[in-house]
């Protein structure tokens, strides 16, 4: 097996991994981890167009943030509001509830990066993300990574 390919399989592995780890903390919310992304990207960054809040997302494209914001909405997390200065615009906020369920879900990512910290036993991650972020550069998840950790303007 080439170096590159076991480097794919085991990114790979490690997303299925703290993606498991991740829906198990979550359920006790009631949320996917794609709909936490959307809390948590509210939470920041509110508020949001549904476009907007697309250009931030990792978890989803196409059509994934609608169908993630009508959850939500149904749920009682996110508010759909007209924008006042664009009438043909809706804004999306975090409700109380929601502002609640986002402050849950970061306690769960507190936990997993906690354990993932544990795991990499001390080992600095800055070259391996160096290497994904070069990876990654050329392609649109890549620039969704750069929005949200504020390397690109959003």
């Amino acid at each position: 097996m080439r170096d590159v390919e076991e480097l794919r399989y085991a990114i790979l592995a490690l997303q299925r991994e703290g993606n498991r780890a991740l829906a198990a903390g979550l359920k006790p919310i009631g949320v996917t981890p794609a709909q936490a992304e959307v809390l948590r990207v509210l939470e920041d960054n509110e508020p949001l167009t549904l476009a907007g809040l697309g250009d931030l997302l990792l978890c989803e494209t196409g059509t994934g943030p609608s169908r993630l914001v009508d959850r939500l909405v149904t749920q009682g997390f996110v508010v759909r509001t007209t924008d006042p200065s664009d009438r043909r615009s809706v804004r999306l906020t975090l409700s109380a509830p929601g502002r609640e369920a986002a402050r849950q879900v970061a306690q769960v990512e507190a936990a997993l990066y906690t354990a993932m910290d544990e795991l990499s036993a001390g080992t600095p991650v800055d070259s391996t993300l160096v290497l994904l972020r070069a990876m990654l550069a050329p392609f649109p998840s890549g620039a969704v990574l750069d929005r949200r950790t504020g390397r690109l303007p959003v």
